[in-house]
Order: structure tokens, then C-alpha cells, then sequence
């Protein structure tokens, strides 16, 4: 029996994803903090298709420690697709800057998803038909003054997924790995990146997707072979081949 693992799966694209794969018949490990909210979609999984095995772990990945744990207590399974979905934002200037909160954001955006992906990779590289798939951000192929900490930890995803890409490429490796880059997406996103009790995307934003709509483009990046699926300023998505210089080859 083989597995979907989708980090950051209690709401917006990572929830959205859960449905994709589940319409697909994929046995799901979904991971998130609120265990509430988690028992919620497996609910909603159900009813899509009640013979999926849908495993919940609660999981705080803006903690390093509980990324090595997540892993490790999923070493029982196995596990075809792992979704590093899991994300936090801030949106401030830097002078201005809520340090803790950007300390999370930083263990989560960078270490928790670094060491999820390096030992997944380890682990099965050269099983067939596995995928890692990285959720970066449009914002990690271009600076975003008011979000630069955001914006720079997202080019960390972004260069980190291509290269690793290439790697195992070069390696004939069996995984494939990709990076999903979405714009502005009506989440929870930005309610905990202004810190704000709701944000009103029709008001404050010309253009969005919708989390399933983005879910909508993580399953043709999926699909593909191509390493980079990236939603452009007209807000169009486009699949594509590493974006960054790739050097050492």
C-alpha cells in the first residue's frame, strides 16, 4: 500500500491537493498542526472514496525537531509522493520585523522542509515512479519589497528543489523532483502573514487564484515532466525546465 505524505494539509492549496489525490484513489498521510481540521478533510476524503486509508499526523514543522520525528514515525509506510506544502509568510518590512515570527518562518520555510526533502530522497531516490514535490512562491523568482525575509526564504525553496532536480537527474536517479511556484492565492496565507483576523482577497487583491485552482496546477505539474510549474504575472501557469543557472555539470 503506497501513500501521498502532504505536509500543511488542514486548509488552503495543501487541503485542496488532499482532494486531487484522494478524486485519484491515493492513500493519504496528511500532516498539519490543528488536529481538528485535519479529522475534517479525512472526513471529506471519505466520502469521496470511504476504501482510502487516510493516516493524520499532528505535526509542528516550524519546530526542526518534530520534521526529523514526522519522518521517522512514518518509516512504516511507503511512500510514493511527498508534498512540502507547508508554509509561513511575513509580510514587513525588514526594519520592522517580528523576529520570532521570523525565526519560524525560517525553521519552517528552510530546515523543516530541507530535511524532510534530504531524507525522503535518501531513502527512496531509486524507487520508481516516486515525486518530491516543494511548494515555493512566485516570490522565490523575484523580491518582494514589504516580504524580502519571505520572498528570500522562498529563492532557498526554489534553488534547493531545481538543484537537487538536476542531482538526481545526473545520477539517473528513478524520483522526479519539482517545484510549485504559485502568486497570490486566496488562503489563510495572508492573515498570518499581515497578522490580521481576515483578509478580503476581492478588495485588496486585482488577481488570485483560489487554493483549488492552484491544487488544479499542482496536479499537472505532477503529471509532467517538467521541474518547475510557475504561475507568471498575467497569472498564467506555466510548466517549465529549471529557471536558475545549474553550474558543476
Amino acid at each position: 500500500m503506497k501513500y501521498t505524505v502532504i505536509t500543511g494539509a488542514s486548509s488552503g492549496i495543501g487541503y485542496e491537493t488532499a482532494l486531487q489525490f484522494a478524486n485519484r484513489g491515493k492513500n493519504l498521510i496528511i500532516v498539519a498542526r490543528r488536529l481538528e481540521k485535519l479529522e475534517g478533510l479525512k472526513s471529506v476524503i471519505h466520502a469521496i472514496n470511504p476504501d482510502l486509508d487516510v493516516i493524520i499526523q499532528t505535526s509542528d514543522l516550524s519546530v526542526t525537531e518534530q520534521a526529523y520525528a514526522l519522518y521517522n514515525c512514518l518509516k512504516e509506510y511507503q511512500i510514493e509522493t511527498w508534498i512540502n506544502n507547508a508554509g509561513l509568510g511575513e509580510s514587513s518590512p525588514v526594519e520592522e520585523q517580528n523576529l520570532e515570527k521570523v525565526e519560524s518562518m525560517l525553521r519552517l520555510n528552510i530546515e523543516s522542509l530541507a530535511i524532510l526533502s534530504t531524507l525522503f530522497v535518501r531513502d527512496y531516490s531509486q524507487v520508481e515512479g516516486t515525486q518530491l514535490i516543494n511548494v515555493s512562491s512566485a516570490l522565490g523568482y523575484a523580491t518582494y519589497i514589504g516580504g524580502i525575509t519571505y520572498s528570500a526564504s522562498k529563492y532557498f525553496v526554489s534553488a534547493f528543489t531545481e538543484g537537487l532536480a538536476k542531482e538526481l537527474e545526473l545520477k539517473n536517479a528513478k524520483m522526479k523532483v519539482k517545484v510549485l511556484a504559485p502568486a497570490v492565492t486566496e488562503t489563510e496565507f495572508e492573515k498570518t502573514a499581515q497578522d490580521v483576523e481576515e483578509f478580503d482577497y476581492k478588495n485588496f487583491m486585482p488577481m488570485y487564484h483560489t487554493a483549488k485552482q492552484m491544487a488544479g496546477f499542482m496536479m499537472e505539474l505532477y503529471d509532467n515532466d517538467k521541474v518547475v510549474g510557475i504561475v507568471d504575472e498575467g497569472y498564467n501557469f506555466n510548466l517549465r525546465d529549471q529557471i536558475y543557472p545549474i553550474l558543476g555539470v
